[in-house]
């Protein structure tokens, strides 16, 4: 059996106070890391339709220049299950609507024209507005047995589509 002493000394404490202040910094680091996308989208202006329109071009989408939509929402003061799971999304692209509760906000849908494997299925980009920033959206298709994820471009939904078997 081994015992080991030491004698405490303002500098080993200020060292020790250091080292789990320095672990803790790190480990929420590394958590909030882990937790977002690997795409975090940044404040866009889109106060223009010119605006929305170069936000997702330059996601590489290929949209009709005019929305289909135009639709003011207002985001629930309270989330339920499926604004929850809304926002999970949203978060997961880098925004988060919790900022937003009880605000109401404008939803733009673009008719989206190059969907990998989307066939003659119609799919649609929205944006949401807030103050003249993009605050989230999504890619939705508007079948019944569609889908919706965030405002990814096309490059991560071709490289997802890629490992999924084709029908």
């Amino acid at each position: 059996m081994f015992v080991f002493s030491f004698k405490l000394t303002k500098a080993k404490i200020s060292l020790a106070v250091f080292c789990a202040v320095a672990i803790v910094i790190t480990a929420t680091a590394a958590a909030d890391a882990a937790g977002k996308s690997s795409v975090t989208m940044r404040p866009v202006s889109a106060v223009t339709n010119e605006d929305r329109v170069e936000f997702l071009t330059s996601a590489g989408w290929e949209i009709e220049a005019e929305p289909v939509e135009i639709k003011e929402i207002t985001i629930p003061k309270v989330f339920d299950a499926v604004y929850t799971e809304y926002n999970n999304l949203q978060k997961a692209c880098g925004y988060d609507l919790s900022a937003y509760k009880g605000k109401t906000v404008k939803r733009y849908g673009y008719q989206v024209n190059n969907y990998p494997r989307a066939g003659s299925s119609y799919v649609v980009a929205d944006v949401l507005v807030y103050d003249g920033k993009i605050i989230g959206g999504d890619i939705c298709q508007t079948s019944a047995d569609g889908f919706m994820h965030g405002l990814s471009g096309i490059d991560e939904v071709r490289e997802a589509l890629a490992s999924m078997p084709t029908e």
